[in-house]
């Protein structure tokens, strides 16, 4: 992916830095009082900044993730618009892997659709066609962890932090051409108990319509998606604080995904 080459100014340097610490050291952020005031595009500029260090570490790129493409998570978090965030690999857990919590600051998990692209798209080309590009869709569930103390964040403070981007896992991929996307029940369960319900229907009214939407705002930041990325379509149910224990989302005809959670919680 690539996204305003612009060196960053020293104020959102500072912003860089701070969020790189607080994700390393598993350290909330505090509003101190000294927190520079960012523009959305400044915002942008230090999410790419914060992804150049993630790769400049060995982390490669794996995909995009929409954020607040539902109603249920833009009255959670207090904010109006859809917003882009980068994957690497080191996010990515395999289905029934187990996950050690101690590892994040304060998760919490989110029901999604995931989408797979088959081959290249330059976001920013206009005879681009990423609809055209994605071959298959799967369940997922993707675990969010803002850098924040007590996950309150404007938007391009949220935007800055990754889209509070942490891990992200996909169920068993299905073809996309035969599917009815537009109104599938969502379950999140914990330990075999129902515990969120919602619909694909949350996602922008349809998850293909984050497709579109993703392109629009990919053309903007000059994203690219490589062969083999997925794309996260955004929650379709409020987040849940992650427990310790299997949690597992089922939608009907996608099928389920889980994971094992362990660790004590220290938030």
């Amino acid at each position: 992916m690539t996204v305003d080459t612009a060196a960053p100014t020293p104020h959102i340097e500072d912003v860089v830095e701070r969020l790189d610490l607080a994700e390393t050291s598993r350290t909330p952020v505090g509003d101190d009082g000294t927190w520079p005031a960012l523009t959305l595009d400044e915002a942008y500029t230090a999410q790419a900044a914060l992804f150049a260090r993630r790769t400049a570490r060995g982390e490669h790129e794996a995909g995009l993730k929409l954020g607040f493409t539902s109603a249920a998570k833009m009255r959670q978090m207090g904010v109006s618009d859809l917003i882009v965030g980068r994957l690497t690999d080191a996010m990515r857990i395999t289905e029934g892997d187990v996950l050690d919590r101690t590892a994040l600051i304060h998760p919490r998990v989110e029901p999604e659709v995931a989408f797979r692209v088959v081959r290249d798209v330059d976001l920013a080309d206009p005879d681009a066609d990423l609809m055209s590009s994605v071959d298959a869709v799967a369940p997922a569930m993707e675990i969010i962890d803002s850098r924040y103390e007590g996950f309150r964040f404007d938007l391009p403070r949220v935007v800055a932090d990754n889209t509070s981007a942490a891990r992200y896992v996909t169920g068993a991929w299905v073809p996309l051409a035969p599917l009815a996307l537009g109104n599938l029940g969502v379950t999140l369960r914990i330990d075999g108990r129902d515990t969120a319900f919602g619909s694909t229907s949350a996602i922008l009214g349809h998850p293909l319509r984050t497709l579109t939407r993703l392109q629009a705002l990919g053309a903007r930041l000059g994203l690219r998606l490589r062969a083999g990325a997925v794309v996260l379509a955004g929650a379709a149910t409020a987040a849940v604080p992650l427990p310790v224990g299997h949690v597992e989302v089922a939608i009907p005809t996608l099928g389920r995904v889980g994971i094992q959670v362990e660790g004590a919680r220290h938030e």
